[in-house]
């Protein structure tokens, strides 16, 4: 048993199919179902059911699989610590966050990015907050722009800066015509909310609630941009935040009277990481881009 052969292993399991993984591994079909009959022969067992439709993991196949991608995610890690040690300012960085930060971060960090390290190979993934939980989890991702608190252990994390909500209001509504709004404003309100499983429609539902106001049942929105729209066109009102504020005409953001609702932006990362260095230095990056940017003072 070889590494290679962990590689083969892999690739029938996630693509259950063995002429999908004998191209994924630039091999010919023949060559990698002989070499996978080979590894269940050194171990006595089966490890896929084969038939001429599909290629399933047997129950016991699944468990070698698995151990198989912890050991190849640990020589993965042993490569990252030896080039680390070399250039801990170099090599690929695998940086996620989720899609309402995503959008307006990304644009003006990545420029940033590529300045001030010139050697990184930056690598985006725009994912719900599990996604990128679970991501950080397997290894697949090395760090997370995510909104705090993040209740894991084997995660480190750093805050790097409030970003504060904002009331978007179409330019006719009766509230577009004050300054600042209280929370109380709120009461009887029907907001406009993102669908489930954006960590922004739990943080605006608690506001909802602490105001008296409900949410709009007949619309969910998969994207602020969406949201943003169905303001402008007179249907509700939303939170916004303020990283995702944009000037433009037929909308009015209006800033909330203190104590003002905001979520915590920070860096997660595992704690085992060898990467503190450059994930530091990513931190540093993301407060400078944000603080000409985009949150006011």
């Amino acid at each position: 048993m070889n590494l290679r052969d962990l590689h083969y292993l892999i690739a029938v399991a996630d693509l259950r199919s063995f002429s999908l993984a004998a191209e994924r591994c630039f091999i010919s079909q023949p060559t990698l179902s002989t070499q996978i009959k080979k590894l269940e022969d050194e171990l006595g067992i089966q490890l896929f059911e084969r038939t001429n439709k599909k290629v399933l993991p047997t129950e016991l196949g699944e468990q070698i699989i698995a151990s198989a991608r912890r050991v190849l995610k640990e020589v993965d890690c042993i490569k990252e610590l030896a080039a680390t040690a070399q250039d801990p300012m170099a090599g690929n960085l695998r940086l996620g966050a989720f899609p309402t930060l995503a959008t307006y971060l990304f644009p003006k960090l990545v420029p940033e990015i590529k300045q001030a390290l010139p050697r990184i190979r930056l690598i985006l993934i725009e994912e719900k907050t599990e996604q990128l939980l679970q991501q950080l989890r397997s290894g697949q991702i090395d760090a997370a722009l995510l909104a705090l608190p993040v209740d894991e252990d084997f995660l480190a994390t750093a805050t790097l800066f409030e970003d504060e909500f904002l009331l978007a209001v179409a330019a006719d509504h009766p509230l577009a015509a004050k300054t600042v709004v209280e929370q109380s404003d709120l009461a009887g309100q029907a907001l406009l909310l993102l669908d489930e499983g954006h960590c922004l429609r739990g943080q605006a539902l608690q506001v909802c609630q602490a105001a008296g106001a409900d949410e709009e049942q007949d619309f969910r929105a998969t994207s602020l941009e969406t949201l943003r729209q169905m303001v402008r066109a007179g249907t509700g009102i939303t939170f916004m935040p303020r990283i995702a504020v944009r000037e433009e005409a037929g909308i009015c953001y209006l800033p909330f009277q203190p104590p003002t609702p905001s979520r915590t932006i920070g860096l997660v990362w595992r704690k085992t990481s060898a990467r503190g260095v450059l994930i530091a230095e990513i931190a540093r990056l993301v407060q400078q881009v944000v603080g000409q940017c985009f949150v006011k003072s």
